[in-house]
């Protein structure tokens, strides 16, 4: 194995730490862009406890708020002019992944006179890579992407029909303040799709990454285990605290590069899925389940050692061999089946994911 592994990122991990959101952000800023989504935190409190927070440190706010599930390149310019036009200088994301990604690009455009969108791979020949941001502090309030302690960013343009991302190390949010009760109130679907990603996370470098790298097996294996014992509770109860704080904590841990390092894997899962949602707008999680089972079993006929290996610790399955297609295959089916018990049904526009899901399975 060689690589280098690297994380600036100050996490606060605690039931109650959004209390301590003014004092963290007071030592990076005296003038907020409070990012937010499509109401849920205001309908919930978090806002109001938010702004309160940060008015008692001595913390102005103004807000962009309407950030989109799958973030647009439009909104990251609103966001961008904004915080030009009021003097910000700390941008704090407060809702999901979508909010996250779409502060990050913020916070870079902030110190850009070209579009943003120059900085979101899409096959141009030189992509703008960002050196230069404001500080960012990501607040989740739902366990899924992983964003709140990692250097991407995924990003949508309407236009175009194009998703895609950018990845800069000036895009680490320097705190991430983490606190599982903000999770509580998260629907039982959107629980579904936020456990399907943190998995996918997870298995596209352990299937898709170089052999030797046990103890990073080990680490995947935990954190897939852990997603699904813990988020079937989460579902049943979504008011278990513990249950929340453990999806949540795997979530993070699928994607700050720590379980990832040293696999080199890629992100075929992820790429697919962003061309199809960049389409249909459809939740990121719920097309992953769709294109996860479909993917790994096409991918099992080519590499069906990492399959069975699989099927063996995640479900207790006895294969004949490293190269026993036919328990790799029971090993995608029982994973598929747990999707499914979780609520994550292919979305809406059938028609459209029909036509998607036989495409991939051939």
């Amino acid at each position: 194995m060689k690589f280098e592994y690297y994380n600036p990122t100050r996490l606060i991990f605690a039931a109650g730490a959004l209390a301590r959101l003014g004092e963290v952000a007071s030592q990076h800023g005296k003038r907020a862009l409070l990012v937010t989504g499509g109401g849920s935190v205001k309908r919930s409190g978090v806002f109001d406890r938010a702004v309160a927070s940060l008015k008692l440190a001595g913390v102005s706010t103004v807000e962009c708020s309407g950030v989109e599930p799958n973030p647009r390149i439009t909104t990251v310019r609103r966001g961008a002019r904004i915080a030009r036009d009021e003097g910000c200088d700390v941008i704090i994301a407060l809702g999901g992944g979508s909010t996250m990604d779409a502060a990050k690009v913020m916070a870079a455009a902030f110190y850009y006179d070209g579009d943003p969108w120059d900085m979101i791979y899409h096959g141009q020949p030189k992509p703008y890579v960002p050196t230069r941001a404001l500080p960012v502090i990501t607040v989740p309030t739902l366990a899924a992407t992983g964003s709140e302690m990692n250097m991407g960013s995924v990003i949508s343009n309407e236009e175009t029909k194009e998703k895609s991302f950018v990845q800069a190390k000036c895009l680490y949010p320097v705190i991430a303040l983490v606190d599982p009760e903000l999770t509580m109130s998260v629907p039982q679907d959107q629980t579904a799709y936020g456990i399907c990603d943190i998995i996918t996370h997870v298995t596209e470098g352990y299937f898709n990454g170089v052999d030797g790298t046990p103890i990073q097996d080990r680490f995947a294996e935990g954190v897939i285990l852990t997603a699904m014992e813990y988020g079937l509770k989460a579902l049943e109860d979504g008011t278990n605290l513990d249950a929340r704080a453990q999806v949540q904590w795997a979530s993070i841990v699928a994607l700050n590069g720590w379980v990832n390092a040293g696999t080199n894997g890629g992100f075929p899962v992820h790429m697919i899925e962003h061309t199809l949602s960049a389409y249909h707008d459809i939740t990121h999680g719920a097309g992953l389940s769709v294109v996860n089972p479909a993917w790994m079993r096409f991918a099992a006929r080519h590499r069906p050692e990492k399959f069975v290996q699989f099927a063996q610790r995640i479900f207790g399955l006895k294969g004949k061999g490293p190269d026993d297609l036919a328990c790799a295959m029971e090993g995608i089916d029982r994973f598929e089946g747990f999707l499914r018990s979780t609520g994550c049904d292919p979305p809406v526009r059938a028609e459209d994911w029909g036509r998607a899901y036989d495409t991939i399975c051939q």
